[in-house]
């Protein structure tokens, strides 16, 4: 990675965590991604953009395998999300083959926008919802 990459990230990563994380995390509305932390075993929760297609839910890591949740889904990909105030289940998978500039055509605008804009490694991840 290159230093600038590594820069942006550091600075994306820390804005993220200790500032606009907290916030949306507590937003009704706001999507959000729980994992399990690979370390501590405890409830992550990480607001993500992406969107429901049938019983897959789709979204785009803007660091791929630098990001933490993407780490807690390598090390347990049984994950919950936080859909519009209402949580469901499901396995979440990797997906390195798929085309991530492309997938982010298909879902929300702003969000897209802003994963293109600051990302440095995109990675598409797949959640399987479980049926209810």
């Amino acid at each position: 990675m290159s230093r600038y990459a590594d820069l942006k990230h550091r600075a994306v990563t820390t804005f993220q965590r200790h500032v606009a994380n907290p916030v949306l995390r507590r937003l009704p509305l706001q999507t959000v991604l729980e994992t399990t932390g690979r370390t501590s075993g405890l409830p992550r929760r990480t607001p993500v953009g992406g969107r429901r297609v049938g019983d897959s839910f789709w979204l785009v890591s803007e660091f791929g395998e630098r990001s933490q949740y993407v780490r807690n889904i390598r090390a347990d990909p049984r994950v919950r999300v936080r859909i519009r105030g209402r949580w469901y289940e499901g396995t979440a998978h990797l997906l390195p083959g798929d085309d991530p500039v492309a997938r982010l055509r298909g879902l929300p605008r702003l969000n897209s926008a802003a994963v293109r804009a600051l990302g440095t490694d995109l990675l598409t991840v797949r959640v399987a919802l479980k049926r209810r």
